[in-house]
């Protein structure tokens, strides 16, 4: 067993014990080599294991880190690296000082719908990302997610995950994951899906606001909790407000039936904003890919939001006037004086109009009004230029200005609130725009900052910014960092007469404020995740 102060794989200095389990235990280290806090995991032999299934456990490991590492989102905790020590396998993953939601609702008590809807999403959304590259989750549960003290929310603990369609090389027989939070396909031995790590956020919002999951929790006799999640029978939430049709949706006992995690987010960000969620009693699930629904299968998909990390959704908008559809099996058909009554109606309205426009055009002569006609909306496209000057005219109010900046925001990043982003900029001294910003997608524009930070720390940032068409303004609505870099101040020099050896790195702060970066800006590199180059991660300051 390691201990502090131990160097793991030549690189990793252990400063900390943060936790351990059946699998391992889980150190705060320093990486000697990017002079940055990380979190490593070390991962344990099993006892009774034989040679060839140890080796099969370390194989299986090694390939799910690197699963895991394909895995870059501002809401799930990062993978930097897969190594061995003395031949057991080493997880190197962002350091994230945070409480979990477990312990926030043994500590703090329930949330609110709101609360519960604004962690939701950011989980969700990294969900959907995950889903896009093939990863299931498998262990969704509050324990998993973690909250940082400015409401910044991560997914950790892909490390039982698997990539869609890669072979599994664990023992048969083993349950990998939390019955309690378990849809009810996985209890009965069905393999896990996209559609079931949505079960269990739902599970686990569920549990945010009523206290226990939806089929109750039993350490001592997990077979039988397992059974009640076979059954699939869950009661109604009882504080969810206006969750309670979502939630319900999310928990549907037939995977076909539940929202994608990118409708599940659209549907939690509306109700984090104090908007209702449009949820359907139908197939979710099927609404992006399916046509129009027809018989017996009217649906009405979840109203789509802006993406918080600047992806293209590719959801149908509800419609403002229903399409017609058949009617569905069983409903009975309107009466026909119904029918010709709307018809007679139409028919009227229709010989009016007409009258009015032969009105108007005889007795007008040159000067009358032409026929009205249908305009189309007046409000000029977006062009590239417009997305490239509103960028540069956020950074131009920065940092002195933030209020005229906020203004510049869409409503993915003013999701972190005004007085955080406000609290961050306040620790940066100045803004260097040091390569133009250019575009790069349809709604994506790139561009290279320098900060000066006040303790005279400079950073050097590219961001991807994703922009969102606000009836014809551009907003700011997701910041990815591409490429980072922070030079220290230069240490003073030491009092005449000391002949002091240099420490190795001194730790950050582990009060759960991460550092100067930290406050505010919702992204990996404040929240004690040091200088990450080349990781993705949505920068809640908007920039």
């Amino acid at each position: 067993m390691s201990e502090i102060g131990d160097l793991l794989a030549g690189r990793y200095r252990l400063r900390r014990r943060l936790g351990s389990g059946a699998m391992g235990v889980v150190w705060k280290a320093i990486d000697q080599r990017l002079q940055r806090p990380v979190a490593v995991k070390q991962l344990l032999q099993q006892p009774g294991l034989t040679p060839e299934r140890a080796e099969e456990a370390r194989q299986r490991a090694m390939r799910e880190g690197r699963i895991a590492a394909r895995l870059h989102h501002a809401n799930a905790i990062a993978v930097h690296d897969v190594d061995e020590h003395d031949g057991l396998p080493l997880l190197v993953m962002e350091y994230f000082p945070a409480r979990s939601l477990a312990e926030i609702l043994v500590e703090d008590g329930l949330l609110t719908p709101m609360d519960t809807a604004t962690v939701g999403a950011q989980v969700a959304a990294a969900l959907a990302e995950a889903h896009d590259a093939g990863i299931v989750h498998r262990d969704v549960k509050p324990g998993n997610i973690l909250i940082s003290s400015d409401s910044v929310v991560k997914i950790g603990d892909f490390g039982i995950s698997h990539a869609t369609g890669d072979v599994s090389v664990t023992q048969s027989g083993v349950v990998a994951g939390t019955p309690a939070y378990f849809a009810p396909e996985i209890a009965r031995g069905r393999p896990p899906a996209p559609s079931s790590d949505v079960f269990s956020l739902g599970a686990t919002l569920y549990a945010a606001l009523e206290g226990v999951p939806p089929f109750g929790e039993d350490e001592d006799n997990s077979l039988a909790v397992l059974h009640r999640v076979a059954a699939g029978e869950v009661a109604p939430p009882q504080h969810a407000g206006p969750l309670t049709e979502l939630l319900l949706a999310m928990l549907a006992p037939d995977p076909a039936q539940r929202p994608t995690a990118r409708q599940a987010e659209r549907a939690l960000r509306a109700v984090a904003g104090g908007e209702p969620a449009l949820v359907a009693a139908g197939a979710l699930a099927e609404a992006e890919t399916e046509p129009a629904a027809g018989v017996g299968a009217q649906t009405v998909p979840v109203r789509p939001l802006p993406d918080a990390s600047g992806t293209r959704l590719d959801v149908r908008p509800v419609p403002d006037v229903p399409a017609a559809v058949s009617a569905p099996t069983g409903t009975a058909t309107p009466p026909p004086h119904r029918r010709w009554g709307w018809l007679a109606m139409g028919i009227v309205l229709l010989l009016a109009a007409v009258g009015g426009i032969i009105a108007a055009t005889s007795s007008g002569g040159d000067n009358a009004a032409p026929p009205l006609t249908s305009t189309p909306n007046s409000t000029r496209p977006v062009t590239p230029a417009d997305l490239r000057s509103v960028v540069s005219d956020y950074y131009a109010l920065l940092p002195e200005r933030p209020g005229r900046a906020w203004e510049h925001l869409g409503p993915g990043l003013r999701a972190q609130g005004r007085e955080a982003f406000t609290r961050y900029w306040r620790t940066v001294a100045s803004v260097t725009v040091v390569s133009a910003p250019r575009n790069t997608g349809d709604r994506t524009v790139q561009i290279g900052v320098e900060l000066v930070m006040k303790d005279g720390a400079r950073v050097t940032e590219t961001h991807q910014l994703g922009l969102v068409d606000a009836d014809g303004r551009p907003l700011i609505d997701s910041d990815t960092v591409l490429h980072r870099e922070r030079t220290e101040p230069a240490p003073p020099p030491p009092p005449p007469g000391s002949d002091e050896k240099a420490d190795e790195p001194k730790d950050r702060k582990d009060d759960g404020q991460g550092d100067d970066e930290g406050p505010g800006r919702g992204d990996d590199e404040g929240k004690g995740n040091g200088d990450n180059k080349d990781e993705k991660g949505n920068k809640g300051k908007g920039n």
